[in-house]
């Protein structure tokens, strides 16, 4: 068997979701049914790499009741619990639905990472990467950590042949890309490639040309770029792919770009040619839009719409 994927979330939340037929300002609103799950990015990509069957651990800063909580929700899941306890307490993020399908976040910004903390986080996570081929970094950076925390992160990886997907965006996106050390993989959305090429992408043609053509992803093997409802094209070294999907009615878009992730992880993990691990990460990021849950999948439908998908080489 492969070895375990790491997924890391440097800045998990417990997600507490409260449905409301109305949300009445300014007075109380009473909620029977609430939901809480252990919630972050690199979370998300974790839970549905284990329900692909794959041995997967989940590492970042946990600290606090609100991080004992997520702690007692990785073995229910299947995550080995890899994280490092901090001082500072893990954040909630609320979602309250309402009023035929509004959604009205409050999200706290999370603990504050001391230098000490941060240090010691990659002390503890190089007594991992022994055991692992491929680790995902996924989402923001928490408050007090440098913008090129991540660029740590993979030249610590690269030292011990330990593979990085990065799904994140922003200064700490920009600071990898330009980094000696750089991610094997990144899944950026149209908005992400703009900031990176400097210039607005107005169709496929000059996405084709940017990819290929900037300097910040040209050095990137694997640059994998969701299209939505349009699928997705992908930079393998300098050869293009774009990858169509079926037709679908989304039922929770939500942690389809996770669930992609997920995907690409297990099938690289696996060396899958680039045909299987595009359709796997098009699959994946399929089943959770049909999924309620967030960063979950039905397994029993995967080959169903595996089928579907078409890898097409457009250079």
């Amino acid at each position: 068997m492969s070895k375990p994927i790491l997924t890391l979330t440097l800045n998990p939340s417990v997600d507490i979701s409260y449905p409301l037929t109305h949300l009445e300002l300014g007075t109380v609103n009473r909620v029977s049914n609430t939901r809480k799950t252990a919630g972050g990015k690199g979370l998300n990509v974790a839970r549905v790499i284990a329900q692909l069957g794959q041995k997967v651990a989940g590492s970042g800063f946990l600290g606090g009741d609100l991080g004992n909580f997520i702690a007692k929700k990785l073995s229910g899941d299947n995550i080995e619990n890899w994280f490092m306890h901090i001082s500072g307490e893990t954040r909630n993020c609320i979602a309250i639905l309402h009023d035929d399908g509004k959604q009205t976040e409050i999200l706290e910004s999370g603990p504050k990472i001391t230098e000490t903390e941060a240090d010691d986080f990659l002390d503890h996570l190089e007594k991992y990467l022994d055991q692992i081929d491929l680790m995902t970094i996924s989402g923001s950076l928490p408050k007090g950590l440098p913008t090129d925390f991540y660029s740590q992160l993979i030249e610590l990886a690269d030292k011990h042949s330990v593979q990085t997907l990065l799904d994140s965006s922003g200064e700490p996106l920009i600071r990898s890309l330009s980094s000696l050390h750089r991610p094997y993989l990144i899944k950026p959305n149209q908005d992400e490639i703009e900031q990176i090429a400097g210039k607005k992408i107005n169709d496929l043609d000059q996405l084709k040309t940017i990819l290929l053509e900037t300097p910040l992803l040209a050095s990137i093997p694997w640059v994998v770029v969701s299209l939505g409802k349009d699928g997705a094209i992908a930079k393998v070294g300098m050869n293009l792919f774009y990858a169509k999907i079926p037709k679908i009615e989304a039922v929770n878009p939500v942690g389809s770009g996770d669930s992609t992730v997920a995907g690409l992880a297990y099938a690289l993990n696996r060396n899958a040619d680039v045909e299987n691990v595009l359709k796997t990460a098009m699959t994946t990021g399929i089943l959770n839009t049909l999924n309620q849950k967030t960063g979950c999948i039905d397994i029993s439908l995967f080959e169903h719409y595996y089928s579907q998908i078409v890898i097409k080489k457009i250079n």
